[in-house]
């Protein structure tokens, strides 16, 4: 069975998983749902996610949500093929894996994301963006850049010296916070910056930032 994504391109959570399938060179079908006409509010996807949320990934017996719990299973399930994302063969360098996998979601995140809903995706339904709720998560969002400053002083990726699910994580949020005015928050700190063009280039970001444009929906 080849493994059905369910999502939308522009979202993060879906390019997010999409970016760890390509990284694997695992075949699968990505099945449109339209957010913005409230497709996954129906029942036939809440049935898939009853939190109405994308992506969802259906692979053989088994449906998952949540898109790093998605990114986590595609990278164990094929460790043996494409990019180790987990270091699965080095238990320290795995652990730091699931650290900084961590602080991206309960840092990085939580800075980021309010800042893209904003400026992009609240003009596409006709609202106003909120500066002052962009301001606040700039504040934050230094503080944790300041933090991925020093560790990239010494190390290449976040989780060592190689490429990881780590890294790959904030590759769709930060795709299009480089599309903001703020992007010189990265392209101010010169290992943010170098850390930021490496995973960048990488083929499979490439892939993915092909369909990323909200301006297409």
């Amino acid at each position: 069975m080849v493994l059905k994504l369910h999502g939308l391109s522009v979202s993060i959570s879906t390019a997010r998983v999409v970016a760890c399938l390509h990284e694997k060179s695992v075949d699968f079908e990505l099945v449109p749902v339209d957010l913005f006409a409230c497709e996954n509010k129906q029942p036939e996807f809440l049935a898939k996610n009853p939190f109405g949320k994308v992506p969802v990934l259906e692979d053989d017996d088994i449906t998952l949500f949540e898109s790093r719990a998605i990114t986590a299973y595609v990278a164990e399930k094929f460790k043996e093929t494409g990019h180790d994302l987990i270091r699965h063969e080095n238990l320290n360098e795995a652990a730091l894996v699931k650290v900084w996998t961590e602080v991206e979601s309960k840092q990085y995140n939580p800075a980021i994301d309010p800042i893209i809903f904003e400026f992009f995706a609240k003009p596409v339904v006709g609202m106003e963006p909120d500066q002052t709720v962009i301001d606040a998560s700039l504040e934050k969002l230094k503080k944790v850049l300041d933090v991925y400053e020093a560790r990239l002083s010494n190390k290449k990726f976040l989780a060592g010296d190689f490429y990881s699910l780590a890294d790959l994580h904030h590759f769709p949020g930060t795709f299009y916070f480089m599309k903001t005015p703020w992007s010189s928050l990265v392209n101010d700190r010169p290992h943010v910056k170098a850390w930021w063009e490496e995973i960048s280039a990488k083929p499979a970001s490439k892939k993915v930032a092909e369909g990323m444009n909200f301006g297409e929906v």
